[in-house]
């Protein structure tokens, strides 16, 4: 059964971190209304936290090869500038320009460190994460109506990539989705929609990265269950396909429709766990 569960999260993790719906708030809603001791053991295991982001991390990886390929040889390149004096201006280098862009936008990430326990503390709120998804879904249904950008690496300014920042860094909360968020802020600042999905894929390397060092010091004080490995693996194999999957299917969906139904689908599960929450307060 413990597999199941391993699963179980390891799909959520997988398809709500990047279909802009919430990872955080459908695992606190597994967690506090669908339960489960096993479920329950798996969700607040440090080590197997660590393995879904590492999954995600890796979904991205290979989903923009390409461009993170791309940046490791820039960062070589801008080495080399600054040892030689050339300087390391970003004019006529798009992909030096969306190296600064993405280091911009993940600055905002650092202002909330401090609250980082304040915020952790949300989990264990139903209705707070049902009243988070419905307004994940109200931005949802926004950004369908938002005017269509024309920006990408070349043209996005300072502010542009501060805001969408700002935007990941209020997505901490759970139930707030943060590639929704950040798409839907990226929208709002005209970016090319195509684009405004792929920065927010390529900026949650350095966030996702940044989760698991933190989570780092819980995992040395915590340890690791050897007798659970396997479950971990399993978890952290269908996070990393059902991830890729994910990416694949929202940039389809970008080029050829709308983010609307998933706007429907946060409503009717922010909704439906505020329902429950108070059903099994009274």
């Amino acid at each position: 059964m413990i597999i199941l569960y391993a699963a179980i999260l390891g799909l959520v993790q997988g398809v709500a971190e990047f279909l802009p719906i919430s990872s955080s708030g459908h695992l606190a809603l597994l967690e506090n209304i669908l339960g489960g001791s096993g479920l329950m053991e798996l969700d607040g295991s440090a080590f197997f936290n660590i393995m879904l982001h590492l999954a995600t991390l890796v979904a991205v990886c290979v989903a923009y090869w390409r461009d993170i390929v791309d940046m490791l040889f820039e960062v070589g390149n801008m080495a080399g500038d600054l040892v030689h004096g050339r300087g390391l201006s970003a004019k006529g280098n798009p992909t030096r320009k969306l190296i600064y862009m993405i280091i911009l936008a993940t600055v905002p990430l650092f202002v909330i460190v401090p609250f980082n326990d304040a915020i952790e503390s949300l989990n264990e709120i139903p209705w707070f994460i049902g009243a988070a998804l419905i307004l994940t879904g109200t931005l949802l249904y926004i950004s369908d109506r938002l005017p269509r950008g024309k920006k990408t690496e070349k043209s996005m300014t300072a502010l542009d990539a501060v805001v969408i920042g700002v935007a990941q860094g209020l997505a901490t909360i759970p139930g707030l989705s943060r590639s929704g968020t950040t798409i839907t802020a990226g929208m709002a600042r005209g970016l090319r929609r195509s684009f405004a999905v792929r920065f927010s894929f390529l900026i949650s390397l350095l966030s996702v990265s940044g989760a698991v060092v933190l989570q780092v010091l819980d995992v040395i004080k915590e340890g690791i269950d050897t007798a659970m490995l396997p479950a971990y693996g399993v978890g952290m194999l269908v996070a990393g396909v059902s991830g890729y999957l994910s990416i694949r299917l929202l940039q389809r969906i970008v080029r050829k429709g709308r983010f609307g139904g998933f706007a429907y689908y946060c409503w009717i599960v922010g909704a439906v766990s505020i329902v429950v929450w108070l059903r099994l307060s009274l």
